[in-house]
């Protein structure tokens, strides 16, 4: 099982961004993916995850639209759209696999984020002028 992050970088306020998660190798049914952020000396916070099966999506509420979770399953590929970045938006970005409740569990805050069993190695945001 893999979990592959790309699509970070310095980018301005206002700007966007659009990250990628290639998958490999998950069998869970129903299968979630989830984007989750941390930033230096915060907690790492759960920010969106998709249910792969039927692309059923969930946010946290403080992302108040600005970011959209969506998969390309041909491919294997789920994505984090960021649009209208701001400077506390900088972050290490991670997306993670596990069934569809315990993410979303994780989401809402019910569930630490150590139970969460795949992770990727991140991918670097910077929102800067």
């Amino acid at each position: 099982v893999q979990l592959v992050e790309s699509g970070g970088g310095l980018v301005q306020p206002g700007g966007s961004l659009r990250l990628s998660c290639a998958t490999s190798g998950f069998t869970y049914d129903p299968l979630g993916i989830g984007w989750f952020r941390q930033a230096p000396g915060k907690e790492r916070e759960g920010l969106a995850c998709i249910n792969i099966k039927d692309g059923n999506t969930y946010y946290k509420d403080s992302i108040q639209g600005r970011f959209t979770i969506s998969s390309d399953n041909v491919k294997k590929v789920v994505f984090l759209q960021m649009d209208g970045l701001k400077p506390e938006d900088t972050a290490i970005y991670y997306c993670a696999a596990d069934r569809i409740d315990p993410l979303i569990a994780v989401l809402r805050g019910a569930i630490p984020h150590r139970h969460v069993p795949h992770w990727g190695r991140g991918t670097a945001v910077t929102v800067s002028s």
